[in-house]
Parts: C-alpha cells; sequence; structure tokens
C-alpha cells in the first residue's frame, strides 16, 4: 500500500533526530571526561579501564540490541495503529530484559577475576588490578543499564526523544561531577570513575521507569503486563533481538579478543588504543543519533505498509549520515592537536593515538553509516538474520582474522588491528548494500 502522504515530515525528522544527537554527544563527552580524569592516575589504570570498557561494550551491545528487539515491535505497531498491542509489547520486553540483565550481572561477579585473566592475562599485574576494580563495580549497574536502555527505546518509538534527551543530562551530570570527586577529591582511582558511573545509571533507570508507567504517553507500561509471561509476544521481540543480540555481542566479542591482542603489544598501544576509541566517537556522533532515529521511522513504515517511503527514508537518512560524518571529521582533524593535551600519555602513545584518529576518521567517513545505520534500517524491517549472518561472517574473516594477521603475523602492531577493523566495515558495507537494491528485506514483518 503507498500514500501520498509523508508519515515523517522534514520538521518531524528533525524533532526526533536533534535530541538524540545530543544525548550521543552527551554519551561522547562523559566517556573523554572518564579517560581524561582516570589518565591523571597513570597508564596503568587508564588500560586497566580500557580493556574492561571492551567487555563492558559487549554486555552493552547486548544490551542495546534487546532494547532495539522491542523498539522494532512497538514501532511496527505503532505504525499499525495498534496501540494496546504496543502497550503489551513494552511489558513484556521491561520482564525480558530484567531477566537478561540480572542474569548477566550475576555471571560477571561470579567469574570477574577468571574471565579478565582469560581475556587479558599478560597484562602487567597492576593493569590487571586495575580492570578487576572496574569490571566489579560496573557488573553491577548492568541491570540498571539495561531497564534504562529498554525504557528510553520505548520513548524513541513513541518519538519523545527530548524525554530520553533529559534524563541523560541528568545522568552525566551525575555521572562526571561523581568523576571529578572520586578522582581529584577521593583520589579513589579507577573506583572513583567506576561508582559515579553505578550511581548515575540506577538513578537514570528508576527516573526512566517511572515514566515508562505514566497513562499520558501513546504507549505505556502496566506492572500487570510486566509480571506476566506472553510466550507469542516475547517471542516476536526475540526474533528481531536474539539475531541482533548474537550479531553485534559477537561483534563485540571479536572487539574484545581484538583487544586482547592489542594487549600483546604493550601498555603504551594499550593507552593510545583506549584514547583514540575515546575521540573516535565525534566523528561518528551524529551516525550513532540517526543509527537510533531509523529504528523508529523505518519501523513505523513497514508496520503500516509503506515499503516505499521506508525504502526512501532509509536513503535519506544515509544521506544525513554521510554530511554530518564528513563535516565532524574536519573538525575532529583540525582539534586533534588540542585534543590529546588533555590526556596524560607518553610521547609515544600520543603520536599513537594521534594516527589512530586519523585513520579511524577516514574509515568513518567512507563506511560506517552504510555498516552500521543501514544495518538498523534492514533490522527495523524485520531482516535481522540477514544482518545477523554479515555481521558474524564479517566479524571472523575480517575484524578478528585480519587482525590477528596484520598485527601479530606481520607485526603491524596497533596499527595493522584497525586496518583489519577497515576491512570489517568494508564487508558489511558491501553486503547491506546489495541487500537493500535487491528488495528482499521488504518480504519480512516482525508483528
Amino acid at each position: 500500500m503507498y500514500t501520498e502522504r509523508a508519515m515523517f515530515s522534514n520538521r518531524s525528522l528533525k524533532k526526533l533526530i536533534l535530541p538524540l544527537i545530543m544525548e550521543q554527544i552527551l554519551a561522547m563527552t562523559v566517556g573523554m571526561a572518564d579517560t581524561m580524569m582516570i589518565s591523571s592516575a597513570g597508564e596503568a589504570s587508564i588500560s586497566g579501564v580500557a580493556l574492561v570498557d571492551m567487555v563492558n561494550y559487549l554486555v552493552i551491545t547486548v544490551l542495546s540490541a534487546l532494547a532495539t528487539g522491542g523498539a522494532v515491535i512497538v514501532s511496527q505497531y505503532l505504525g499499525n495503529r495498534e496501540r494496546e498491542k504496543a502497550n503489551h509489547a513494552a511489558g513484556q520486553l521491561m520482564t525480558v530484559t530484567a531477566l537478561i540483565s540480572g542474569g548477566v550481572m550475576l555471571l560477571c561477579l561470579l567469574f570477574c577475576k577468571p574471565l579478565l585473566k582469560l581475556l587479558f592475562g599478560s597484562v602487567e599485574p597492576a593493569v590487571m588490578e586495575a580492570a578487576v576494580t572496574y569490571f566489579w563495580i560496573s557488573a553491577i549497574s548492568f541491570p540498571f543499564l539495561g531497564l534504562y536502555n529498554s525504557s528510553a527505546a520505548l520513548f524513541r518509538s513513541m518519538e519523545k526523544t527530548q524525554t530520553t534527551m533529559y534524563v541523560s543530562l541528568l545522568m552525566n551530570v551525575i555521572n562526571v561531577a561523581g568523576n571529578a570527586l572520586g578522582v581529584f577529591l577521593f583520589h579513589a582511582g579507577v573506583a572513583g570513575v567506576a561508582v559515579p558511573t553505578l550511581i548515575s545509571r540506577a538513578v537514570a533507570a528508576v527516573v526512566m521507569t517511572c515514566l515508562s508507567r505514566s497513562e499520558k504517553n501513546t504507549v505505556f507500561i502496566r506492572a500487570g503486563q510486566v509480571f506476566s509471561w506472553d510466550p507469542g509476544m516475547i517471542r516476536r521481540i526475540l526474533c528481531i533481538a536474539v539475531p541482533n543480540s548474537i550479531e553485534n555481542g559477537l561483534f563485540s566479542l571479536g572487539k574484545v579478543l581484538v583487544t586482547s591482542i592489542v594487549a600483546l603489544f604493550g601498555t603504551a598501544q594499550i593507552a593510545a588504543n583506549g584514547v583514540a576509541n575515546s575521540i573516535d566517537m565525534v566523528a561518528i556522533v551524529v551516525v550513532n543519533a540517526v543509527n537510533l532515529a531509523i529504528v523508529t521511522v523505518v519501523g513505523h513504515c513497514v508496520g503500516a505498509g509503506e515499503f516505499e517511503q521506508a525504502s526512501r527514508y532509509m536513503k535519506k537518512l544515509m544521506g544525513v549520515s554521510y554530511l554530518a560524518t564528513g563535516i565532524l571529521n574536519l573538525a575532529v582533524a583540525a582539534a586533534l592537536p588540542f585534543l590529546l593535551n588533555f590526556y596524560a600519555l607518553s610521547e609515544e602513545a600520543r603520536r599513537l593515538s594521534f594516527f589512530l584518529v586519523l585513520l579511524h576518521n577516514l574509515l568513518a567517513f567512507a563506511l560506517h553509516p552504510t555498516s552500521f545505520v543501514l544495518a538498523n534500517g534492514l533490522r527495523a524491517a524485520g531482516d535481522a538474520k540477514f544482518t545477523m549472518y554479515v555481521g558474524i561472517g564479517s566479524m571472523l574473516v575480517f575484524r578478528l582474522g585480519s587482525a590477528v594477521l596484520f598485527g601479530v603475523v606481520l607485526n603491524l602492531g596497533i596499527l595493522g588491528v584497525w586496518i583489519a577493523m577497515g576491512m570489517d566495515w568494508l564487508g558489511r558495507s558491501v553486503a547491506f548494500l546489495l541487500r537493500y537494491r535487491s528488495g528482499k528485506w521488504k518480504n519480512f514483518r516482525a508483528i
């Protein structure tokens, strides 16, 4: 079915995306602030945090994938004008999120030290000590993070991104202020960064969950729906969430394994990897926002049967991503010498950080929108298994295999690892573009 009426005007797209950009800027700023503050405690501390952040990212991506699964279902129900089913899906999403995030927390707390030794056993004792402390405290925050992500995904499905922006602002203010107190006043090292993160996530989760229960919302959560168990609805959510979780989880696991390879190259290269990763977020801040928005836009269109509109919005949002990434790349390149002054690094780590950021920005401009934004558009249409297969294959062959080849075998070190990252993005881009042009993604619906 096709109608002339656009489901999303330029104004509504701006209203949806701009708050998401602000959220991403806030998250990026906090990440950079964390890294800057902890760098004052020495390279062992910043290296320990950098290693654990890769493991945390694995957990975060799984929880985010779960939230995305719920958002796709809710968005398609709203596009099809089935509000009550959207409410029911929201309640079931919170049920699954609480169970999974709680389980992950328990596993991480029980196997904290063995897991880190398995992944990064070759690092210096001081780095491992910092990593264990940071990981244990971080793990306690996982249930709060899961509930926050799922609640925020529901508000994005309703196009109420201003709400998520304000709660994100609150969370990040608490985080940054707490970090400053923990690191500079109490001299608590990595714990001074980890504890404020835990507190900020807990506050954000409570606020978002309470807001999600308001009947003034298009979609709201009833306690009875949370504590019920609907296998059919949960299956719909998991049909999107599980492939997405597997894909993103294995992608993140690949990054963790690659980081374990980086750990072989010494403290300076570990530190450079962590610093570069924090600065890199600037170049893709708009892409990450569009990545969230496209789930809502395409989900609503597909739910309404408007596949041609879904296709046009995919192309439009991809164009926005490329334009913004190009502008931000130039800005980061110009400001990079200044930005690096905020990090307490050795000359070798500083030099490596500079080069890695420039390499990342070049690759991000060319490949990041097609690698990730387009993939999320296909997921929002229900084509989640294809993106999973591509993601797994590309991660194994390029992200991991090429990292070993270039980084270890050819002795290119951290440079070889980042070249492998670019090859991974290229493989994904080619596959997703071919899938989009084939039109096969139009054969799927999640509801």
